[in-house]
């Protein structure tokens, strides 16, 4: 004779209620652990997690320690500067005469030499040309002066259009800052035209020289005020130069800094247009 299942009462719940999961009063479990359950487990996840928190604030001190507030520790991404240019544009471009067109390559070197005005330069140093200025055992280091003045007929000084509007435009050149880098020889600034036909230029300083004395850097931090040397080129114009693409090409020269790199076009040069309509 087959024994039937017993069904439970009508309105009354099983036994094994999907309440009891979450809490049964007959054992005292919580999602099926006892309070003291829950307790140990919370202990040891507390216990790891703050070990291996303890471990990186560790491992991150010892690594700090290492390091140099001032100076990178490893700094051979950059072995040597690149060239960069102002007006900051790669393709100058205008019509000499539409002050609109230019303006805003004279607003930009006008703000770009601002920190190199005489009245700023003044609480600099005067250095030695033609020395290295070696600091290494000064906390802070020193500036060496490079007065706006210095670019004489592309200064804005004399002309407040830079030559934009005579149409022979100025270009400034400067080098990109490398901590530490001491350039042998004696660096200048060569442009050269890629047109195919030969530009005049006039540099100043003379002979687009970058003395010594602004050599080493130190870094942001502790060679505060530091500005770099700069060149400029006076693009001497005539008016068959005119409403042409001219390509031109500035190289720092004389010295062991690379300027021939095919992987890095801006390596020790960079390569520029300039179109002058009128």
């Amino acid at each position: 004779m087959s024994k039937k299942s017993e069904k439970p009462a009508e309105g009354k719940e099983p036994e094994n209620s999907w309440k009891n999961v979450i809490y049964n009063p007959r054992t005292g479990e919580f999602f099926g652990r006892t309070a003291s359950n829950w307790g140990l487990i919370l202990l040891f996840y507390l216990v790891f997690y703050g070990f291996l928190a303890a471990m990186f604030v560790f491992t991150m001190w010892v690594m700090l320690q290492t390091l140099n507030d001032d100076t990178p520790k490893y700094r051979d991404r950059v072995a040597f500067p690149g060239l960069a240019i102002r007006p900051n544009s790669l393709n100058i471009v205008f019509n000499r005469s539409e002050p609109l067109e230019y303006g805003q390559y004279v607003q930009h070197l006008e703000s770009f030499l601002h920190q190199y005005n005489d009245s700023e330069q003044a609480k600099n140093d005067l250095c030695m040309a033609g020395q290295y200025s070696e600091q290494d055992e000064e906390p802070q280091k020193k500036v060496c002066q490079f007065r706006r003045s210095l670019l004489q007929g592309c200064s804005g000084m004399e002309d407040t259009t830079f030559g934009y509007a005579k149409g022979q435009p100025c270009v400034i050149v400067k080098m990109n800052r490398i901590i530490g880098l001491k350039p042998a020889g004696d660096p200048y600034i060569n442009c050269t035209s890629k047109s195919g036909k030969p530009l005049q230029m006039q540099y100043f300083p003379h002979e687009g020289t970058i003395d010594r004395m602004y050599f080493p850097y130190y870094g942001k931090k502790t060679h505060e005020g530091y500005v770099q040397p700069l060149v400029a080129v006076k693009l001497l114009l005539k008016k068959e130069d005119y409403n042409s693409e001219l390509i031109l090409e500035c190289k720092v020269e004389g010295s062991n800094l690379k300027n021939n790199d095919e992987r890095d076009k801006f390596l020790g040069r960079v390569t520029f247009r300039v179109l002058v309509t009128e």
